[in-house]
């Protein structure tokens, strides 16, 4: 009597299954592992905050500091070098920062909308904000957030100086007023010099720092660690990271379903 020998199918099925069964992992575990893995059509974050401004204006003053701070906790910040402004068109280096970015800060101030590279830069900000969840935090370094939103005063000089340039296209120019109303509608810092610039500094800081860039850290560096998202997630909610109270948390346990010796603990 002729013995009936299992498919190759049938033997794949079984070994699949047998390899599950030696495995800790849950099926939970393991949508967890398949979905943290990169794939070409995820976005790799290079920066935490891009910085947007009118090198005449701030560069060696308010955002030079603030790019210090932000620098000293931690927090990856690009900042253009100061021979990018020499050319006219945004450059490809900064379009790619600015995809890269998690934050935009726009510090807008007196001459930011004279200048050209500024506004195309603005343009681009906007249209990936749209795109994708880049947070945008304008900075108003004294000038008046109604001056960027509706384009009065200074912004208003600047425009019609734009719309008097032949070499400036007016569908250009009305991205510009669309980018320049968008962002002066959002909540930022108005900087009029009734409080010091360092306390605004700090804030911002620690906005980023707290409600953030830290928290997504914790969790991206443990993606690949199995079963371990909720409970970062649970540790960083019993933080309070927006408040400034200082607390100790004690982390104790053992594993379980885990008896080799090559799973890091």
């Amino acid at each position: 009597m002729a013995t009936q020998r299992p498919s190759s199918s049938t033997n794949s099925e079984n070994t699949k299954k047998r390899k599950r069964d030696d495995s800790s992992c849950s099926e939970e575990d393991e949508r967890i592992i398949s979905s943290s893995l990169p794939s070409s059509s995820t976005a790799r974050w290079k920066h935490d905050v891009f910085l947007s401004f009118c090198g005449e204006d701030t560069r060696r003053s308010f955002t030079d500091h603030l790019y210090s701070y932000l620098k000293g906790k931690g927090i990856l910040v690009f900042r253009d070098d100061e021979s990018l402004e020499r050319g006219t068109y945004i450059s490809q280096e900064l379009m790619q920062a600015i995809q890269e970015s998690r934050y935009a800060i726009v510090i807008f101030s007196e001459n930011y909308a004279f200048s050209k590279w500024c506004l195309r830069e603005l343009a681009e900000i906007v249209e990936w904000e749209e795109k994708k969840n880049l947070t945008i935090i304008p900075i108003f370094y004294h000038v008046d957030p109604s001056e960027v939103r509706i384009q009065n005063g200074t912004f208003a000089k600047a425009f019609f100086a734009h719309e008097e340039d032949p070499m400036v296209d007016i569908k250009e120019i009305n991205t510009w007023r669309k980018a320049c109303k968008t962002v002066g509608g959002l909540k930022g810092e108005h900087i009029k010099g009734d409080r010091y610039e360092s306390t605004i500094i700090q804030q911002i800081s620690e906005m980023i720092f707290c409600n953030y860039t830290m928290p997504n850290s914790l969790i991206h560096d443990n993606q690949k660690i199995v079963g371990i998202n909720s409970g970062v997630k649970e540790m960083i909610s019993l933080l309070h990271m927006e408040s400034n109270d200082v607390r100790f948390i004690g982390i104790h346990g053992k594993t379980h379903g885990c008896e080799r010796n090559d799973v890091p603990l």
